[in-house]
């Protein structure tokens, strides 16, 4: 079960990634106003998505309970920032996304997380809610 958890993780982690980039090339670390998801949100989630990868890794390697939980925990919190994302997004998204000024220099247009291809969303949503089962079940050891 832990190596389904570790792989259902590391093609979650590739979507993000994907995600990630797009918001990053599209402006998202300069946008200034409106509603859209801001830096420290989606870096956050981007950096304890990592952690706990990262230390599920070392469970897997060493068979510790006590890693299991934290990349768990971890993974609660990173799943709680995904849902605050993708609301901040989906919210967004029916209202037709209006302009947001991005920078002095940088020309007004959507948030840059109006740019995610509907499907990666889909499937990162989707595959991380799988992740977090997986984790779970193997934390518990069934």
């Amino acid at each position: 079960m832990e190596w389904a958890a570790l792989i259902s993780w590391i093609v979650t982690a590739g979507g993000g990634f994907v995600l990630l980039a797009i918001w990053w090339s599209r402006g998202g670390m300069r946008q200034r106003e409106g509603s859209r998801i801001r830096p420290p949100l989606i870096l956050s989630h981007f950096g304890l998505a990592a952690l706990g990868l990262v230390l599920w890794i070392v469970y897997v390697a060493n068979d510790s309970d006590a890693l299991a939980w934290i990349a768990f925990a971890i993974l609660l919190v990173v799943a709680v920032l995904g849902w605050t994302m993708f609301a901040i997004w989906w919210r967004r998204r029916q209202a037709g996304a209006g302009p947001v000024a991005v920078s002095e220099e940088g020309p007004t247009g959507q948030p840059a997380e109006q740019h995610f291809p509907v499907p990666i969303v889909a499937l990162h949503g989707l595959l991380a809610v799988t992740t977090l089962v997986l984790v779970l079940l193997s934390a518990l050891e069934v």
